[in-house]
């Protein structure tokens, strides 16, 4: 089961390492019918684990939750495998896929996780009216999507594994960075 002191302390690490900004991101952690979400305009530096907001599968988030808990929800139905969602901010990632293209990664570990990262592109002005089911339908399929411009999304059956998710795919796009300025590839 995963509990809102589990959120909290992940959601601060993706502060910590660098995949988020001090109120950017958000997670959330499926138990049963209820999905606990950050609020909205949460500050990892100051969040506790009773902020949490909980949700219920089956109706639209309540009054205070992220503006991306729709979006966490519209995952949860779609993929019920999913126990848990990290959505981040990754400079890497995101700045390598602002072409739009899928993110191949040249390492070892991202092709063994994930050969292929789809690139999704929903326009800004309409981003919380059609992102949350583009997204569910990409995470349907595969374990970590990105939207252009905006951020990575992870789920798993696990929060750590989201987060391994998150966290591998960040170094495959920083790998592959370095390596460009290199021009190793």
């Amino acid at each position: 089961m995963i509990t809102r002191h589990d959120l909290d302390q992940y959601y601060k690490w993706l502060r910590q390492y660098g995949y988020n900004d001090s109120h950017s991101g958000n997670i959330s952690g499926r138990d049963g019918d209820t999905v606990w979400v950050t609020p909205t305009g949460a500050c990892a530096d100051t969040l506790e684990a009773k902020d949490f907001i909980a949700c219920k599968i089956d109706e639209d988030a309540p009054d205070g939750a992220s503006g991306d808990a729709n979006l966490h929800l519209a995952v949860y139905r779609q993929n019920p495998k999913a126990q848990a969602i990290v959505h981040s901010h990754c400079p890497h990632a995101v700045a390598l896929t602002l072409n739009g293209e899928d993110f191949v990664p040249p390492d070892f570990e991202g092709q063994l996780y994930f050969p292929k990262v789809p690139v999704i592109s929903v326009p800004y002005d309409v981003y919380f009216e059609q992102a949350a089911d583009k997204v569910a339908v990409k995470l349907a399929e595969y374990p970590v999507c990105i939207v252009r411009g905006h951020g990575v999304y992870a789920w798993g059956e696990t929060l750590n594994l989201a987060y391994k998710w998150t966290c591998s795919l960040e170094l495959s796009a920083k790998t592959a960075f370095i390596a460009g300025q290199a021009g190793a590839i």
